[in-house]
């Protein structure tokens, strides 16, 4: 009997041992993220005790001693926060929702959306690291509200997207600041190049007075940050990816044959009263092709250019850590060549336009002590790049102005083909194969460090961190040249429609292989930032406030180009019972841009947000999840500048200008330069924002913003306001004044129903600007001032036609733009003046630089690890100034496009969209005119990818942790009403590519 009563109460002890920890103990969870997806490496902790810390599994789960009474805090390897309260007695599945993503401002000043009150938007790496692209500037189109990313023909290391934020704004510099983990790196946009999409966590971008607050000066045209990745607790990833591309050149201009051509040049100098260039029989010859060497017709696209280049991506990455050092590391490798057929025909080299580069990052978190953290990152770039000939040869633009029946390619004797009015240098295949290649090599490091010590001994939430960052960029430059003999024949006397006497034409010289080289420019810079922080909690009052110093130089090659600037400032962030939010922030900040008067003005931005969610009438609905409204409103000062020492007196010579305290040498005359620009200020921008943030039906999330900016204050030429007895260069003004305005709609549907996966979402972003002063001259009429009208409005003349003949010269109103003939362009009479001249120009069409309306929008599929994303970008409201020879052909020996030949005036087609074919320059016909212009607006498909995740049942079995294949297409096609060219490839310009990827990634 003794023995059962022992085992009776063994078993009472251990169910009540079970229920203690029921109550007290083991909290058992699981983190996925919005789209349902099992969250590895979140640090899951105890709010009030951070001892107390545990990281989830790869299937996201944890278990956690806790209280019910306590809120357990996740963050995720992304640093993405949510606090939650501890589910009694029930298993927790917490999801990383929209409200609990971090918003990175940089200078280590991270919040949630739940708190933040700046103007953020974000886009992480499963949207970007799925675009198969060399830099993560290019994954970019449409995918990030208020960022206008334009993409940029060309060779591949020069395809550097152009950026705005909330488009055009100002009379001076509207350049964006690129940061890279709060570090500004924006040489030229360098680092925007050598950063590869696989190393980026996020992209987000500052568009308001709160949230670009901290970066002074250069803060104002708004902030881009790119977050690099990072390890995680107590996790281990090794992750290979290798992607091959193939890249195709689409909507290349087709040129004229030769026969149209010589046609099109007979028809030109007939209309400009000269006999024809080409005889009956050339013009037969040109058609029947009969003899090749003598009445070409080259197609010069196709004998430069082969069908099909490539691509290659290929990257390995470690990252994960333990519960006092976190790392992630990458090796990536790419490799491009480019479209030159032919291109290794040369012994001992290659002149295809290639391109490989080398990238390396490190980055660390280490726990040195469990107050004080170490964080240290390291990126070098290696890369390697080469094209035919130089750029100087301007292959590209010889290409389309070389008529096909120039010369042949080579002549029948073998030299390269070339004449009398073309030489051989002008042989578009003769520079892309036969002249040699140009190559460079650029070194980069990109370095950083941060220590961080929590101060708590000295007052609870006290805190401090130091940061200092180096880059070190430089260029190598080498060229490589041969000359070589080019020459033809042609024909001096035809008999009975055949050539019977010839003439050889030669020209050039057989040279040695010569080469040079040099420091293309290099570029250095020093950051260093130092702040103390203080954040604390008392009952339902949450503050956190920050003193900020930061100091940088700049210097490239070159004398006296050192670029100083430093910030000082204090942040102050209060938040009251998580329903009310405030930011304050002042900062003063210097350049030696700037006169010395003109230094250290303060700038004071406030942020306000209220988390309409939580108020209690919100509590007994299921719709929304989460709703905040913000505002803010900020004076932003800018370092803009007319030029370097505007505040000097200057004097100049044929050496330059100089201050007039210097010194003078020699003997060269002098005359008094630019009037000094005195009792200057700062160029400063006052913005307004208003946004609501809403999460709802919980996969839903939309963000809404609109925006006003008046920037004041901008140096402009006082030039205007002034005569011209003055008889000196007019100084500058601070009198510039621009107001812009918009609005931009972020949407994002993500949901998860059994093994379906969906995601939905959109960009809309739209800008408009008004010039409402610039110190512009005196105008006859009021439509001809720029005042009320856009920043790149464009002023051209209104086409009615063309002239059908004298007569119809004869009786319409007089054009003062030299003589006219029939086909020439007819104006409209805007002022009634009796009189076509200037002072009819009226604003038409939008701004050539960037669009006023910039949106994408994506769709994603998966069912069982097959899955589907496509991403499409588009604009409007843009406009193209078409002034190129392929829209203005044969002025100058150069050739015509079929586009052109097919579109011209002729007494038959008296209604086309061209004016008549001349030899000449007119410039009745050259003046900006509704003819001349394009809409410019497309919708393109950015990337389509399809693709397959292994199951995990099948992975578990090889220890492997994901799996995937994919085939990609990029800018696969275009909806726009450019009839020629690409919309983004207008012009004498390369063409724009387009190609299919297949690839697949590991990870274990």
């Amino acid at each position: 009997m003794k023995k059962y009563k022992i085992v009776i109460l063994a078993i009472f002890a251990c169910v009540s041992l079970k229920g203690w920890a029921q109550e007290e103990g083991n909290v058992v969870g699981k983190v996925i993220d919005k789209l349902g997806n099992p969250v590895e490496g979140a640090l899951i902790s105890v709010e009030n005790n951070s001892l107390v810390q545990v990281t989830t599994d790869r299937k996201g789960q944890f278990v956690i001693t806790a209280d019910k009474d306590n809120l357990l805090k996740v963050r995720t390897g992304k640093d993405d926060v949510k606090i939650v309260p501890v589910a009694d007695g029930k298993e927790m599945t917490i999801v990383m929702d929209f409200s609990a993503e971090k918003v990175n401002y940089g200078f280590g000043l991270s919040q949630t959306n739940a708190e933040s009150t700046g103007a953020v938007s974000t886009v992480y790496a499963d949207q970007i690291d799925n675009r198969s692209t060399f830099n993560v500037g290019n994954a970019l189109y449409g995918n990030v509200t208020g960022l206008y990313t334009m993409q940029k023909t060309g060779d591949v290391w020069e395809q550097i997207s152009s950026m705005a934020i909330r488009g055009s704004k100002t009379l001076s510099n509207q350049g964006v600041l690129l940061v890279v983990d709060g570090l500004e790196r924006d040489n030229a946009y360098q680092a925007l190049n050598y950063i590869s999409p696989e190393e980026v966590e996020s992209v987000s971008i500052l568009r308001d007075a709160a949230a670009v607050a901290l970066y002074g000066f250069r803060g104002a045209n708004g902030v881009v940050n790119i977050v690099t990745k990072r390890g995680k607790y107590k996790t281990r990833e090794i992750n290979f990816s290798y992607d091959h591309g193939f890249n195709y050149q689409t909507r290349i201009p087709e040129m004229a044959d030769a026969f149209t051509y010589a046609n099109a040049m007979n028809e030109a100098l007939a209309n400009d009263g000269k006999s024809a260039r080409y005889s009956q029989n050339e013009l037969n010859a040109f058609k029947s092709g009969q003899y090749p060497y003598l009445y070409p017709n080259v197609n010069w696209a196709d004998e430069v250019f082969r069908d099909q280049g490539t691509t290659d991506i290929a990257t390995l990455t470690f990252r994960g850590g333990s519960t006092k050092m976190r790392y992630f590391t990458m090796l990536n490798l790419q490799n491009n060549r480019g479209f030159i057929k032919n291109a290794d025909s040369n012994d001992g080299y290659s002149t295809q336009a290639k391109y490989s580069r080398a990238n390396f990052r490190s980055n660390l978190d280490i726990d040195l002590a469990p107050k004080t953290r170490l964080q240290a990152n390291i990126s070098g770039v290696l890369n390697e790049f080469s094209r035919p000939s130089s750029a100087g040869d301007n292959l590209i633009g010889k290409l389309y102005t070389v008529p096909s029946a120039a010369f042949p390619v080579k002549s029948e004797q073998g030299l390269w083909g070339g004449n009398n009015t073309w030489s051989g240098d002008y042989n578009p295949v003769y520079l892309a194969q036969g002249h040699g290649y140009t190559k460079g090599h650029t070194r980069a490091l990109y370095a950083d460090m941060k220590l961080s010590q929590d101060l708590s001994a000295v007052t609870k939430g006290l805190g401090a961190s130091m940061r200092i960052g180096y880059d070190n960029l430089a260029s190598y430059w080498e060229d490589y040249r041969r000359g070589e003999k080019w020459g033809m024949q042609t024909v001096s006397r035809w008999e009975d429609g055949v050539p019977v006497d010839l003439v050889d034409v030669t020209g050039g010289a057989v040279s040695n292989a010569s080469g040079s080289s040099k420091l293309d420019w290099q570029y250095r810079s020093f950051n260093f930032q130092m702040n103390v922080d203080w954040k604390r909690r008392f009952d339902k009052h949450d503050l956190y406030s920050m003193l900020l110093y930061t100091y940088k130089f700049d210097d490239r090659n070159g004398t006296n180009v050192t670029l100083y600037t430093q910030s000082a400032g204090w942040y102050t962030h209060y938040g009251y019972n998580n329903r009310y939010f405030a930011d304050f922030t002042l900062m003063f900040s210097a350049s030696n841009n700037l006169d010395p008067n003109s230094r250290w003005l303060p700038a004071p931005t406030v942020g306000l947000s209220w988390i309409i969610s939580n108020e209690d009438f919100m509590k007994n609905q299921s719709v929304i999840d989460f709703m905040k409204l913000r505002a803010s409103f900020g004076i932003i000062n800018t370092d803009n500048t007319p030029y370097q020492g505007y505040w000097y007196d200057k004097m100049s010579s044929s050496a330059g200008g100089y201050p007039v305290n210097n010194n003078f040498g020699g003997d060269s005359g002098w005359s008094e330069g630019a009037l000094p620009s005195l009792n200057g200020t700062l160029e400063k921008a006052y913005k307004y924002n208003v946004g609501l943030d809403v999460s709802l039906l919980r996969g839903l999330t939309f963000t809404i913003d609109g925006f006003y900016e008046r920037r004041s204050d901008i140096w402009v030429s006082a030039g205007g306001q002034n005569s011209a007895v003055l008889g000196i260069t007019s100084p500058y003004k601070n009198a510039g004044i621009v107001d812009s305005w918009g609005t931009e709609l972020g949407v994002d549907y993500s949901k998860k129903l059994g093994d379906f996966k969906l995601r939905l979402g959109g960009t809309f972003s739209f800008n408009r600007s008004e010039i409402i002063e610039n110190l512009e001259e005196p105008k006859a009429y009021d439509y001809l001032s720029a005042k009320g009208k856009p920043l790149g409005q464009i002023w051209g003349l209104q086409a009615i036609g063309h002239f059908v003949d004298q007569a119809d010269i004869d009786n319409s109103t007089p054009q003062q733009f030299g003589p006219v003939k029939p086909g020439d362009i007819k104006y409209k009479d805007v002022n009634n003046d009796g009189v076509i001249n200037s002072n009819d120009m009226i604003p038409m069409g939008y701004s050539t630089a960037w669009p006023e309306i910039y949106y994408g929008f994506n769709v994603g599929l998966e069912w069982r690890g097959i899955g589907f994303n496509a991403y499409f970008q588009g604009v409007s409201n843009y406009t193209a100034l078409l002034n190129s020879s392929i829209y203005r052909p044969l002025i100058n020996n150069t050739s015509i496009s079929q586009y052109a030949y097919d579109n011209r005036w002729t007494p038959e087609n008296p209604s086309a969209r061209f004016p008549r074919l001349t030899t000449e320059a007119v410039e009745n016909n050259t003046q900006t005119s509704s003819v001349w212009l394009q809409d410019r607006s497309f919708l393109k498909l950015r990337n389509c990818e399809v693709y397959y995740n292994l199951p995990s049942s099948w992975l578990d079995k090889i220890k492997m942790r994901t799996a995937k294949i994919y085939v990609r297409g990029t800018d696969l096609f275009s909806i726009d009403k450019v009839d020629i060219t690409d919309p983004e490839a207008i012009g004498d310009v390369w063409p724009a590519t387009r190609s299919i990827h297949i690839g697949l990634s590991l990870g274990i």
